[in-house]
């Protein structure tokens, strides 16, 4: 399966060399231009890496990351930048980058390097892209591509709806609580956040309808199971 990169960089030759280079290396790419056009991005697409440019109009990559890190903890970066001293490979690496990579960079260089961070995220079965489709009673939830398949039929996910079945399934039979739900995808316990979380969890229910066998069981005051009779 090929692997999908978001490449972020504001500069458009090197953006436009990069994106061809990457691709005759048989990856996948999505080249945004900009911060706010990759955080557009991010909420509807899931990535096995992210290469960032730190110096950006309208939204930097530090800030682009710590977002990343809040939404999608799992999603796995790398900087690529001409910002060369040591405070700020420093603070690269504190919002949790897999490396830090300073310009000018060869291009086969860069493509070694994404291959072995990819490589070994898969490893530690981390690579998005390379996630099986999860069987959920008779469902199959194809959580790259948002969406949930029974008897031939396809349900599309919100980016919102995707990453909460998919917290849901890794808790499965078991209690994912309130505060864990909210932080981890909302990035903020509060009453409205909880407000939408169960308007949320109210589509996901009727999108299971079609098969008894799957509940998503409210414990008051708690959180929520995701409950699958075998």
């Amino acid at each position: 399966m090929m692997h999908k990169i978001l490449l972020v960089e504001d500069d458009e030759s090197l953006g436009y060399l990069l994106s061809e280079y990457l691709k005759m290396k048989s990856l996948d790419v999505v080249w945004a231009k900009n911060g706010k056009k990759a955080l557009e991005i991010i909420e509807h697409d899931l990535f096995d890496l992210i290469v960032l440019d730190v110096m950006m109009p309208q939204m930097d990559g530090f800030t682009l990351a710590t977002y990343i890190k809040k939404r999608h903890p799992d999603m796995p970066f790398i900087f690529l930048t001409a910002k060369s001293m040591k405070i700020d490979v420093l603070k690269g690496f504190s919002l949790g980058a897999m490396d830090y990579l300073k310009k000018p960079i060869d291009e086969e260089e860069l493509v070694t390097r994404i291959m072995a961070h990819l490589s070994r995220l898969e490893k530690t079965g981390l690579a998005s892209t390379q996630k099986e489709i999860i069987q959920i009673g008779n469902y199959e939830f194809d959580s790259r591509n948002h969406k949930l398949l029974i008897n031939g039929k396809e349900i599309r996910l919100t980016a919102r709806e995707n990453e909460l079945l998919k917290f849901l399934v890794q808790n499965k039979n078991n209690l994912s609580s309130h505060k864990d739900i909210l932080v981890r995808i909302w990035g903020n316990n509060d009453y409205f956040n909880r407000k939408s979380l169960n308007v949320f969890i109210t589509h996901l229910r009727k999108h299971f309808e079609h098969d008894p066998a799957i509940k998503i069981e409210n414990i008051h005051g708690r959180g929520f199971i995701l409950k699958v009779e075998e």
